[in-house]
């Protein structure tokens, strides 16, 4: 179970006479109770253990997790930011349904339009500093077992695949862009609907051949690897929905 850190919200260091106040000394430690807090309830949330839909409970989960209400409200904030909660007046907060079909497929449909774009933009913009970060995150998802059982044990690899698709973005250097692919929160959407064994191998070698493209500055080629791999992850969920694991 997560230990509540004590609030110290009396204690202050002054120091009037040998300059200015110093940080306080829990700051760090609230930083890693409210992240511990934000990532245990998201499992919670990934693995249906709050249910699509449910209502969330603040005192049921800061009793759950024996932690205050504070961070429990710290991490709903964040969640639903996520898109993984939403906030309704006088109703609180509620899990998100999970994609139906049709949601899946115009979810594709805005990636489809979005960041094969983002992809070209990043192979003619991209500094050499984002371009190494490209490569480092290719090859950190090579020691990841991917989306398969429990959100605990893909959540590393859920986690560099999103930084992926995000970094491309930002180095289109089109803001408005970057800030729409990052706003979908696809990866969240698709990830929560459920694990595909299997999917790091294909997944990875798709992005490696975005990358490629890429690194040889090639806009038309990163623009078409993007397109397939995109094209590609929907046909793994499509197979996933004819197998009744995703909302009709």
């Amino acid at each position: 179970m997560l230990a509540e850190t004590p609030s110290g919200s009396d204690q202050r260091v002054s120091d009037a006479a040998d300059g200015p106040q110093n940080v306080h000394p829990l700051a760090p430690q609230r930083q890693v109770l409210a992240d511990s807090v934000y990532e245990a309830i998201k499992a919670m949330i990934m693995d249906h253990a709050i249910t699509p839909g449910a209502r969330v409970g603040i005192d049921a989960l800061s009793r759950h997790l024996e932690v205050s209400p504070t961070p429990v409200r710290e991490a709903l904030a964040r969640l639903e930011s996520d898109g993984l909660v939403v906030k309704r007046s006088r109703a609180g907060y509620r899990a998100t349904e999970l994609l139906t079909a049709q949601g899946l497929e115009e979810l594709y449909e805005m990636r489809l339009l979005l960041e094969p774009t983002a992809a070209a933009l990043a192979a003619s913009n991209a500094d050499e500093r984002q371009l190494d970060r490209l490569e480092q995150l290719v090859e950190a998802m090579r020691s990841q077992p991917g989306a398969d059982g429990p959100y605990a044990a893909y959540r590393e690899f859920a986690a560099l695949d999103q930084r992926f698709h995000d970094l491309l973005a930002e180095a289109a250097r089109r803001p408005m862009l970057a800030d729409a692919v990052e706003r979908l929160h696809s990866h969240l959407h698709i990830f929560r609907l459920s694990s595909i064994p299997g999917i790091g191998e294909p997944t990875l070698a798709e992005h490696e051949r975005i990358v490629r493209a890429v690194l040889r500055r090639s806009p038309d080629k990163a623009s078409e690897a993007m397109a397939e791999h995109l094209k590609r992850s929907l046909e793994r969920q499509r197979s996933q929905n004819r197998g009744g694991n995703i909302m009709n």
